[in-house]
């Protein structure tokens, strides 16, 4: 199980995270730890990866992910980290062994740099926090009904 958080600045751009051990950018966030809630693992992760203690807001995505030849099936839940001032910005500290950097992205950039399954399931999050609603994917798609 994994948890992450989805942050905007003034703007309307979204946060995200160049790891240096992915050819993707990624949301903050990452897997959940043995008896460790997915809200606490998503604070936590926000702390370790931007050093920034916020907790996170409500939840956005829940997203099951199907198991692939590398990695078992697995569960993701994305949290509204709602508006990131500048002031939290200026205190971003990245660990330099697991992160390049960090930025905010007008939706159709974090989209290219993002997984094509990050993309699908930020754009949930995103209309999932206009409309006050939790969104159900399957691999980053809304179920066939």
């Amino acid at each position: 199980m994994a948890a992450a958080v989805l942050f905007s600045d003034a703007g309307g751009r979204v946060l995200i995270v160049e790891p240096t051990y992915k050819d993707h950018w990624e949301l903050p966030g990452g897997l959940v730890e043995a008896d460790e809630s997915p809200l606490a693992a998503a604070r936590r992760e926000v702390r370790e990866e931007l050093g920034l203690d916020r907790p996170p807001g409500r939840l956005l995505v829940v997203d099951w992910v199907p198991p692939r030849p590398e990695r078992p099936e697995g569960l993701t839940l994305l949290f509204d980290g709602g508006l990131l001032p500048e002031s939290a910005t200026a205190a971003v500290v990245l660990p330099a062994d697991e992160l390049r950097g960090w930025a905010f992205c007008p939706v159709p950039e974090a989209a290219r740099l993002l997984s094509p399954l990050l993309s699908r399931r930020v754009a949930a999050a995103l209309a999932a926090r206009t409309t006050g609603t939790v969104a159900y994917l399957e691999d980053g798609r809304p179920p066939l009904s």
